[in-house]
């Protein structure tokens, strides 16, 4: 069943309306047409039962500007600021926010990364009864202020723990820094992470084991980039909407400033296992996202490689809440598969 939206325009302030939205729609698809005082738009969306988006409007005099819509009251946040959100049938935010979770503390601290032209920030959550120097098992994320923010990752590890569904742990959020070159199959952030975060973790908070990495689009291609130099330095991955850039998929990607890095990083990923050395890993992506084709073929790659591979298709697309909204029951799941074992 198709969904309608309408935005009214008494005094034709607009010469046209689109929906702007991660979809793949053809131009007439997203195009509203003019319906008396105002604009209608029917659109199917078979593969998501939450979207995101904004209305892109063009003015009489050319010139175009993207809106909330007005009709609706629910948003979103995102990096790049606020959306619309239209929930359909079916859909249902995590009970995990409204749950009780543990107290928690926050220590900051800043890591000097050798080779990597700057430091790296990070912020690390602890139960509250667990001080700097508790031994815990570790969660390391990939912008993780992002995370925090806009996916409530230590909202989710407070409940979880809370439940007595896994043991507890920390979360150490990690600060982006040079986001488009650190995360983007950087040896030199690989090797920061093995050899100057970690180790730095562990001096200063106690940690069991070897920690989960996690990261989501280039944050999670980083991680896996990480654990591909590194293999001995995470128990368990996960990662959500990797941009696993493949040229048969994302040529449309090659104006980004370190396509041709992370084209070879997956090339050799998707064809050489002889050196892997597998673990737990989750892949969550979008079924209708772009980046649903090349994390399919991740998967498989890994899981021919001995990766113990758990593939998931959610019903949203690329953004912090569709994440969130995986957490439970995937990240939960490889939680236990990764520190149990």
């Amino acid at each position: 069943m198709p969904v309608v939206l309408r935005l009214d325009d008494p005094d034709a302030r607009f010469k046209a309306v689109r929906l702007a939205s991660d979809l793949h729609l053809s131009h007439e698809q997203r195009s509203f047409t003019r319906n008396g005082e105002s604009w209608k738009l029917e659109v199917e969306l078979p593969d998501v039962q939450r979207l995101e988006y904004k209305l892109e409007v063009e003015h009489p005099d050319g010139g175009t500007e993207h809106i909330l819509d007005p009709a609706s009251d629910k948003r979103a946040p995102g990096a790049f600021g606020e959306k619309s959100v239209l929930e359909l049938d079916g859909y249902e935010a995590p009970a995990w926010l409204e749950a009780e979770g543990v107290p928690g503390r926050y220590d900051d601290a800043e890591i000097r990364g050798r080779g990597l032209g700057g430091s790296v920030a990070l912020r690390v959550w602890s139960p509250e009864d667990a001080p700097p120097g508790t031994p815990l098992r570790l969660l390391l994320a990939n912008d993780g202020p992002e995370y925090d923010a806009l996916a409530q990752l230590t909202r989710y590890a407070a409940a979880t723990i809370a439940a007595g569904t896994v043991p507890p742990f920390r979360v150490a959020l990690l600060q982006p820094g040079d986001r488009d070159n650190w995360y983007s199959a950087s040896a030199a952030y690989s090797r920061v992470l093995d050899s100057d975060v970690l180790p730095q973790l562990r001096g200063a908070f106690g940690v069991i084991g070897a920690p989960v990495g996690m990261g989501a689009s280039l944050g999670a291609l980083a991680m896996l980039h990480a654990q591909r130099r590194f293999p001995r330095m995470f128990s368990g991955l996960f990662l959500q909407s990797g941009s696993y850039f493949i040229p048969r998929y994302d040529r449309h990607e090659s104006g980004f400033s370190r396509y041709t890095r992370i084209t070879r990083f997956v090339r050799d990923t998707l064809r050489d296992g002889e050196y892997a050395m597998p673990v737990p890993v989750t892949i969550t992506v979008g079924k209708a996202e772009e980046n649903a084709s090349n994390n399919r073929d991740m998967a498989r790659a890994l899981a021919a490689q001995g990766y113990e591979v758990s593939l998931e298709e959610v019903l949203d697309m690329h953004n912090y809440v569709g994440w969130r909204d995986a957490f439970d029951p995937h990240l939960t799941q490889l939680l236990k598969r990764a520190w149990t074992r």
